[in-house]
């Protein structure tokens, strides 16, 4: 059975899938030293930090493999 695809709502399992397809080829072909976004959420404004950095503090197994 295909999940129901919301407009604005979670992402299904397949919804998921693409979006850690696009952003893998997102990472290694556009990304050139850091990107910074920021969008509103029910919840106040989400930020993201797309880095070829570590950042500072953090150790390389803080971050789950997409």
């Amino acid at each position: 059975m295909e999940q129901e695809t919301v407009p604005d709502g979670p992402l299904n399992d397949a919804e998921w899938e693409q979006f850690r397809q696009l952003l893998r080829r997102y990472l290694r072909h556009e990304l050139d030293q850091w990107e910074t976004w920021k969008t509103d959420t029910p919840y106040g404004p989400a930020y993201a930090l797309l880095t070829r950095a570590l950042p500072a503090e953090a150790m390389p197994e803080y971050f789950q493999s997409i």
